[in-house]
């Protein structure tokens, strides 16, 4: 076994190696960008080398740097999580060149499996289903178009290099082709930096289910079974659990044979993952499932088969790169229960599902969870560490397991919704409202549930008046006379004749709210909010069932599940913003400005696309908000920040 490992990752990733190779005895080194020079990961690992800038192309795309690091540690080997250089050949090869060992498969086997239309003329020579579709060389528009047609609308335009939905457009028309295609090229090349497609036949109900599947450097392959990964957004996965719902026996054996006889067909060495798009249209049947692709690496979902089976799937990564055989035959493989894993993303479902950045001023996650059900939270920050525009916005996975599905859901709802996060926008009450919503809790999901269903999972709660009271007692900093030593603070309420009235004003969901506080003799307030109820309430005390997080110019009060969060009213801000009206349109978080498709003095009108702006590795078109003129527009290539002027409107 190796003595020291580098890995070559950040975030919840980094940490959960660390925590397995710590376990084991080994030694970690993690490497680090400017903006990650505080983080977890570095904290954890017995020694840390900082190698470069905060984008990625200047710190964890840098295999020659992080290459040197290992041998500066003398590290043996490297371990590269997921996403980076995860599935980089030509980094696999450096690193062997270097006399290190690559934790993962072959060089050969990433690229037998890294080019999408390549994998599947592969696949379907080894026997294995793959799903009808156009996977040749040719780019040309016309060429596409026309394969497009021939398969038959609608149609899925997929980058070859990459997944997690990068490079993806849906096509329903002919007449969308084009400009499809030329979203799905440009963001296929900035995130793959190569922008070739092909073209696939959408599947109506389609269920993305897949498996995981474990090799070694004498042969031996195994499966793990199956997860599902269907409740997704823009083709990203939101709720994965395993095993799949509905699986039947002989599914599952199709399957997983197939997934087998994949990872044999290229000698496959460490962990994989084959997915495969199942028409759920007529139940699940074995005959209707397609090879999708092959993850030649660790996958984000991992935990949920690592619940089920009682494997460490990162240790047997070690193992496996060690030169060991696998720890058990496929005989010794078992599945106990159910799990899922919810991915908390600092995000605004609200909004389109932007993502958000924001200092974590308070971030809580439940430790308990019920009798005969088992959490576990994956995260690679903590209270206080910052979310950054720079890396994916994801703050933690929520990992449930129980004896059976619906006992392993409601775990999820409760731990999600107990989850407690103040400083930046999250998805979490989406994330409890789709483990809630009866067609998921059902099992009836497909990879176009969360779309139908997206107005009525994002749907915001108002906050009541006990959330209102709670909060603008937290606003005005008021303190209980008996925690002061001062004797004078205990005349906070006084005032000639009537008790003094404290107006304090806050603002949720850009709407002002005013509340009174008045102090008692007893020490505790009087608050009322105006048309609401009034409440009794001590100061820095948690109300039963709510808990209160005061940060710098809000106050954000979860309650039942739910988080609200309200902004104190500054009336400088307010004025400002009376004054610019509705004559600019602000960037609603970093990024950069990739395409602008308006112009000086165009007329515009509302809903009209403006620019592309390109922010957390996907791109956002930004659409006017009104009729207008434009007086001013961002450059092309421009990077801003978050609330930068993007489009000035003329008076």
């Amino acid at each position: 076994m190796f003595s020291k490992i580098l890995i070559a990752n950040r975030g919840e990733i980094a940490c959960r190696v660390i925590r397995t190779a710590r376990k084991m005895g080994v030694k970690t080194v993690a490497v680090y960008s400017d903006a990650d020079a505080r983080s977890l990961h570095v904290a954890m690992a017995d020694e840390a080398v900082h190698i470069g800038g905060s984008p990625v192309a200047e710190s964890y795309l840098r295999g020659d740097v992080i290459i040197a690091a290992a041998k500066a540690t003398g590290a043996e080997a490297i371990h590269p999580g997921y996403g980076f250089l995860s599935e980089n050949p030509d980094f696999v090869d450096q690193v062997t060149a270097a006399g290190l060992v690559f934790i993962g498969p072959s060089a050969a086997s990433i690229r037998a499996m890294g080019l999408k239309d390549a994998a599947k003329r592969l696949m379907e020579k080894a026997g294995v289903p793959v799903v009808p579709g156009y996977h040749g060389e040719a780019q040309e528009i016309v060429i596409l178009a026309s394969k497009a047609r021939e398969i038959g609308y609608p149609v899925l335009i997929k980058a070859r290099a990459g997944g997690g939905g990068k490079g993806m457009r849906r096509v329903d028309h002919p007449d969308d082709f084009s400009d499809a295609l030329s979203g799905a090229r440009r963001e296929a090349k900035a995130a793959f930096g190569d922008d070739r497609v092909l073209v696939e036949k959408y599947v109506d109900k389609p269920r993305h289910i897949e498996v995981q599947v474990f090799g070694d450097n004498h042969g031996n392959a195994v499966h793990l079974f199956e997860r599902d990964c269907s409740a997704q957004r823009r083709h990203q996965k939101v709720i994965e659990e395993a095993p799949a719902p509905g699986m039947t026996p002989e599914l599952r054996t199709a399957m997983t044979d197939a997934a087998v006889k994949a990872a044999k067909a290229i000698g496959y060495s460490g962990a994989g993952t084959i997915e495969f798009i199942v028409d759920a249209s007529d139940g699940l049947k074995p005959d209707r499932f397609w090879f999708m692709e092959m993850n030649t690496r660790l996958q984000v979902e991992h935990p949920v088969t690592e619940m089920v089976t009682g494997v460490d799937l990162v240790e047997w990564q070690l193992r496996v790169a060690a030169g060991e055989e696998l720890p058990v035959g496929q005989d010794g493989i078992g599945l106990d229960g159910h799990a899922f894993e919810a991915r908390l993303y600092a995000e605004d479902p609200a909004k389109g599902f932007l993502p958000a950045i924001g200092t974590l001023h308070h971030l809580s996650f439940p430790s308990e969870s019920a009798a005969g059900t088992d959490i576990r939270i994956e995260t690679g920050v903590r209270q206080g560490d910052a979310i950054s525009p720079f890396y994916d916005p994801m703050i933690a996975k929520v990992v449930t397991h129980g004896a059976d599905r619906t006992t392993a859901l409601d775990a999820l709802a409760d731990a999600v919704s107990r989850t407690e996060v103040a400083g930046s926008t999250t998805n979490a009450a989406f994330l409890a409202a789709l483990a809630r919503d009866p067609d998921f809790a059902s099992g009836d999901v497909d990879t176009g549930l969360i779309e139908r269903k997206q107005d009525e999972l994002t749907t915001s709660a108002a906050p009541g008046s006990r959330a209102i009271a709670l909060a603008a007692l937290a606003a005005t900093g008021a303190t209980t006379p008996a925690d002061s030593d001062d004797p004078w603070s205990g005349l906070a309420g006084y005032a000639h004749f009537n008790p003094l009235v404290r107006r304090t004003a806050l603002s949720f969901g850009g709407t002002e709210i005013v509340a009174h506080i008045s102090a008692r003799p007893d020490g505790r307030f009087d608050v009322r909010p105006e048309g609401g109820e009034a409440f009794v309430l001590a100061a820095e005390t948690t109300e039963a069932g709510a808990t209160v997080a005061a940060w710098p110019g809000h106050v954000t009060v979860f309650e039942n599940g739910r988080s609200f969060d309200f902004a104190i009213s500054d009336p400088f801000a307010r004025a400002a913003e009376i004054g610019e009206g509705t004559s600019s349109m602000r960037a609603p978080m970093p990024g950069l400005v990739k395409l602008v498709r308006a112009a000086k003095g165009d007329k515009v009108t509302k809903g009209q696309a403006m620019l592309v702006l390109e922010a957390m590795k996907m791109e956002h078109t930004i659409t006017a908000t009104h009729d207008g003129v434009i007086q001013e527009i961002a450059a092309e290539g421009a990077q801003v920040t978050d609330g930068t002027v993007l489009v000035r409107f003329e008076e």
